[in-house]
């Protein structure tokens, strides 16, 4: 059966509900759920480049990551009940890569993940983070 699940959330609408169909399945399968999150890398995002002294940057960084933790409290963690058998998994980056090589090195047997109706062209053309992934 499923041992091991990766969840893939961004706090959004569509990431709650797939998260109540990934704690279902852990829950049914006694398997362990991996409560997976990228965040987008500070030094070369998608529309500009810019610069931040390591300080800064360290700093961003460790703030980014306790905003990201809380929400992970807030969204899903306060929703678990009693299950236990998960573990947060933090990525650094595009998030359909980095989904990508999460899912191999954690060797899930499923992935689930969330998805939104296309908004604009740019969506059509490029393809959401989950039709990426599949």
């Amino acid at each position: 059966m499923l041992k091991r699940i990766l969840f893939c959330g961004d706090f959004s609408e569509s990431s709650e509900e797939a998260f109540k169909y990934a704690l279902y399945l852990a829950k049914t399968c006694h398997s362990k759920l991996l409560i997976f999150h990228a965040k987008r890398n500070l030094v070369y995002p998608e529309q500009f480049i810019y610069y931040l002294s390591p300080n800064k940057q360290e700093e961003f960084n460790v703030s980014q990551t306790e905003e990201i933790s809380q929400k992970i409290r807030i969204h899903y963690l306060q929703k678990m009940d009693e299950f236990r058998d998960y573990e947060i998994v933090l990525s650094e980056g595009t998030a359909f890569r980095e989904i990508i090589l999460a899912a191999k090195k954690e060797s899930v047997d499923v992935i689930v993940i969330g998805t939104r109706r296309k908004k604009g062209l740019v969506d059509v053309i490029f393809g959401s983070t989950s039709e990426k992934v599949v």
